[in-house]
């Protein structure tokens, strides 16, 4: 691994000691992870640990910029336990890029409709059409798997306010109906703003989801729901919190005495959750048991499908098998395995996902052109979840700053949309 001087401040050194100049580079991520860190007398082992319970090893490879972090939760935990503004971390990572691509996201109506009470004391609540807002709440959800987030949180405030008043005016079966309706609401609040980097607010609405999912009694909801809490509890860093609750919510599906495609589906999916949050924890053996469970799931539905919006199936195991691959580091097992993924049939958030997994393992592979291939066919299928994604910021921000290659024109337009210089 390529050192730092132990009395240099990377944030003021131009370049680094490897017996050859490089004065025109700046120190990576990496690099300015292990400056601090050996700075605190931190031993690799403990700052692992502090982020997110990882191991050694996997900070080791971030150190050598084989890994890269792809989620701003870790680097705020990382900077945390260092004791540094996140600002000298986020630079480096382009995580700033990544959210001025979110500026065309205007997520203030939605954060105000989920700090909004008003309803709850309204004289006349309007009527609502129970078969229409359960309509309206699947076009949301389109909108999430279609990675067009904007439309999506243009329509969430209204469908949410509908849910509310539905769930508040109706009585008996149909109020048990219009309280689904209203968790399935807030949870596809949740994915958007997790996708967009909004993860306090995807807190909130994922926690506001699973209570109306408990007062609708609905088992099949709630487990829905606490995929999303799981989501949220992944994205903070918590992970044996998120172990934890994929554990009691399959457990909770479990006691159902014939699991429907739609059972098995949300019960297949939450165990994916728990195997990115075992990779992420660096514990193989448990990412490997979910993964099982997963699958086993995904045979006995016995083919890809939508219900209730998971898209789940074997070929969205075989995903998170490269997922889970890529967080234990095991790039070439994610290469291999990923290339001889079909995921045509899929929504369009997972095939782009899946794109930007295997351009992660090939940049790390130092196989450029591939990586920028895919990331660019990436683009041309959702340009919007690209521009939001931290992959993309982390990837371009690499490229477009490596001292000697000269990127791509494609490339080139694609970093100065999102700010990258």
């Amino acid at each position: 691994m390529v050192e730092l001087t132990s009395h240099t401040d990377p944030e003021k050194n131009s370049g680094y000691q490897n017996g050859a100049s490089r004065m025109d580079a700046a120190p990576t991520l990496g690099e300015c992870i292990a400056w601090h860190r050996r700075r605190r007398g931190m031993s690799q082992e403990v700052l692992a640990g502090l982020a997110g319970g990882r191991t050694a090893d996997w900070l080791g490879k971030v150190e050598r910029g084989r890994i890269i972090i792809d989620r701003l939760s870790v680097l705020q935990l990382i900077a945390a336990a260092l004791r540094i503004p996140l600002a000298k971390l986020i630079d480096r990572a382009g995580t700033e890029p990544a959210a001025a691509a979110l500026r065309e996201l205007d997520v203030d109506v939605l954060r105000a409709t989920l700090a909004d009470y008003a309803y709850l004391t309204a004289d006349e609540p309007e009527d609502v059409d129970l078969d229409v807002l359960a309509a309206e709440i699947g076009e949301t959800w389109s909108a999430y798997q279609d990675s067009r987030y904007a439309r999506a949180t243009r329509r969430l405030p209204d469908t949410i306010h509908r849910a509310r008043v539905a769930a508040r005016a109706l009585d008996g079966r149909q109020k048990l109906r219009a309280q689904a309706h209203l968790g399935m609401a807030y949870q596809g609040a949740a994915m958007v703003l997790t996708k967009i980097g909004e993860s306090d607010l995807a807190w909130l609405a994922a926690d506001r989801g699973l209570a109306a999912a408990f007062a609708a009694d609905d088992r099949l909801v709630l487990g829905s729901l606490y995929r999303s809490v799981a989501h949220c509890l992944l994205a903070s860093g918590r992970l044996d919190a998120a172990a934890a609750t994929i554990d009691n919510a399959a457990a909770l599906l479990a006691r159902q005495s014939e699991l429907s495609p739609d059972h098995l589906s949300i019960y297949g999916t939450l165990f994916l959750v728990g195997a990115m949050a075992a990779a992420r924890a660096g514990d193989r053996r448990e990412a490997g048991r979910y993964l099982d469970s997963a699958g086993h799931a995904a045979d006995r539905l016995g083919h890809d499908g939508n219900r209730m919006w998971t898209a789940f199936g074997p070929t969205t195991v075989r995903m998170h098998q490269v997922s889970s691959a890529l967080e234990l580091g095991d790039i070439e097992t994610a290469i291999a395995l990923g290339e001889r993924i079909d995921t045509s049939a899929l929504p369009v958030e997972r095939r782009v996902r899946h794109k930007l997994d295997l351009a992660r393992a090939h940049d790390a592979r130092g196989r450029r052109d591939a990586a920028e291939a895919l990331l660019l066919d990436a683009n041309e299928l959702a340009p919007e979840q690209v521009g939001s994604h931290y992959i993309t910021a982390a990837l371009l921000h690499s490229w477009v700053r490596a001292p000697r290659d000269t990127p791509s024109r494609r490339i080139a337009q694609l970093a100065d949309r999102m700010g990258i210089v």
